[in-house]
């Protein structure tokens, strides 16, 4: 994508504050103004008063001097104000857009996306983009105003003196063109490097248990140090080149004021240098370093452009994914119109095209229904959990909600019809009452209601400071039991018409398994409920049995009719549920 596009594209978070920018903009001929006119100025009180020794008319002539400066003060300080301001905001509105694109895209691209490549879409890729805005962009429309202004005050004091200077300016534009285009490539594989660094990083400390178990943290480290060395090259690449261009120019500007220096001494001393005087040569000097000032930042500039234009790249990229859930027209019916009824009717979905997971399910849970469904891993139990969660989209078929077909149902609507309890208990570094209302103003009798419900009543009376007791990272002073427990009261909470169980009750400690049978027994006693390979207890006491296989439907029936069928259920039961470990593979 070019660039141009790429900042075209920003201009939905920046039309807000386009006043603050207009200001900014506005401010830069005023300033460019100010600045040529201070040079001048000083050759007037030079030429005309100190070097001839007069003093008539000194006072006013430094009067409009100091005033130049005082203006150019004022009016730069607004000029950085307003860019400032508006570059901020500029980037608030863009952070807030990638988060509230990222939270509605569908749990299929979260499947594929390493979590720290799209954190640093919005945290560093944003933050190098904020640098532009405010010392990159409109900056550099101000500094080529300076020098055009400044290439104006000098024609006007010698046209032939500066059309001498000018002819550095074609080898000047050659180079600062090489260095920009080297390294717009380098900050590409900076960002590139940064991502893929992050989101090593970041996956490693999510399991850092588990490697520090198998004792692999030299391995860990040392691929940590290839992904570091990675973006320290890219960098010290970067780096150079950045170094070289401002070294580059710096030194072209020293030898020019050097060669005017030079040159207006070797005049002063001809008797017939008309024209040339102590002024002339300080004004050129002057006007020298205001010429070569925006020259030696522009590297800089340069580089905050340059690794903009790379993070643009990397951001639109994540605007443009379409993996959403298709948001539904409609809501499910509430309180006594709900029944809990789902209805699925040659279900099929595939996760890469040609692939079916599912392969045409048919399967009705009647209100109030316990259906447990089972099958081994990959048979499409998870992935039926998913369809039914509304997390992943684009299944064949129909599924019917309470008589509503769920891809016409809006997500939020079904997820508050439907509560979903996984495995992998997914705690927040909060307090227990957040983890379970998730921040939502909660009634406090529905609240006390879904406690005594799933006796999370009883892990809050453990711990001192009760619904308020902090919740470490990752639910590190939680039990897996207690989360277990606590993730079913969250479900209850929302008071959901349908209850999915899914590995629930795996891996669950003794001293909670018990509470938490009961709080699920409660819960099968009241609610619509489709358990996922749960434990041999509640699939015997399941009203009816799905078995899986294959992504289709092998057999169906209680527990009772299923062993004495001696098919797959049979064979399931056989080889993976034990009455004693109460557990299952399945």
């Amino acid at each position: 994508m070019k660039t141009p596009s790429l900042w075209s594209r920003l201009w939905p978070d920046i039309k807000p504050d386009w006043p603050r920018f207009a200001i900014a903009i506005a401010s830069v001929p005023l300033i460019s103004a100010l600045g040529a006119a201070q040079p001048v100025l000083m050759k007037r009180v030079l030429d005309e008063h100190i070097v001839v020794a007069r003093a008539d008319g000194l006072w006013q002539a430094a009067l409009v001097y100091i005033a130049a400066v005082a203006g150019s003060f004022v009016v730069e300080g607004a000029y950085t104000v307003a860019l400032s301001v508006g570059a901020e905001n500029t980037i608030f509105r863009l952070r807030e857009r990638i988060v509230r694109h990222t939270l509605s895209l569908s749990q299929r691209f979260f499947e594929r996306q390493p979590t720290g490549q799209v954190l640093t879409r919005a945290t560093s890729d944003v933050e190098a983009l904020s640098e532009a805005l405010s010392q990159g962009s409109i900056s550099i429309l101000l500094d080529v105003s300076n020098m055009a202004a400044v290439l104006l005050a000098m024609f006007w004091l010698d046209a032939r003196l500066t059309l001498a200077l000018l002819g550095l300016a074609p080898p000047l534009i050659a180079m600062i063109e090489f260095f920009r285009r080297r390294m717009r490539s380098l900050f590409a594989e900076v960002r590139d490097a940064l991502a893929a660094l992050n989101a090593f990083t970041a996956e490693r400390l999510a399991g850092i248990e588990t490697l520090q178990l198998y004792a692999q943290e030299a391995r860990t480290q040392e691929r940590f140090r290839s992904l570091d060395a990675e973006h320290r090259d890219a960098n010290v690449k970067n780096n150079f080149y950045d170094a070289s261009l401002y070294a580059l120019i710096d030194g072209i500007s020293s030898m020019c004021v050097a060669l005017m220096v030079y040159w207006g001494a070797r005049r002063l001393g001809v008797a017939d240098a008309s024209g040339v005087t102590v002024g002339l040569v300080v004004a050129f000097v002057d006007y020298i370093d205001r010429l070569f000032r925006p020259l030696r930042e522009f590297s800089g500039k340069v580089t905050f452009l340059q690794r903009a234009a790379a993070s643009l790249e990397k951001i639109f990229w994540l605007l443009d994914v379409d993996e959403h859930i298709t948001p539904g027209s409609q809501d499910l019916p509430a309180g006594t119109h709900a029944s809990g009824r789902l209805a699925l009717r040659d279900v099929r979905f595939a996760y890469t095209e040609g692939n079916d997971i599912l392969k045409g399910i048919t399967l009705t849970v009647e209100p109030g229904e316990v259906v447990a469904v089972v099958g081994r891993t990959g048979s499409g139990k998870s992935t039926l959990v998913r369809l039914l969660a509304r997390v992943h989209d684009g299944y064949r078929g129909s599924i019917e909600v309470d008589g509503v077909e769920l891809r016409e149902l809006s997500p939020h609507s079904v997820r508050r019809a439907i509560g979903s309890v996984r495995q992998e208990v997914q705690l927040f570094t909060d307090t227990l009452r957040f983890n379970l209302t998730l921040g939502e103003d909660v009634n406090a009798e529905r609240l006390q209601e879904a406690l005594e419900l799933t006796n999370a009543s009883v892990i809050a009376a453990r711990h001192p400071a009760g619904l308020d007791q902090p919740i470490r990272e990752r639910g590190a002073n939680v039990s897996a039991g207690e989360g277990q427990i606590l993730a079913l009261a969250r479900a209850m909470v929302r008071d959901p018409e349908i209850v999915i169980l899914d590995e629930a009750t795996a891996s669950v400690d003794p001293l909670s398994e018990r509470l938490l049978q009961e709080g699920i027994e409660r819960v099968f006693a009241r609610k619509t409920c489709l358990v996922i390979a749960h434990r041999l207890s509640t699939i015997v006491n399941a009203d009816r049995i799905i078995v899986l296989e294959a992504g289709e439907v092998a057999e169906m029936g209680t527990h009772a009719e299923l062993i004495a069928l001696g098919g797959a259920y049979a064979r399931l039961y056989a080889e993976g549920f034990d009455a004693a470990e109460g557990t299952t593979t399945a």
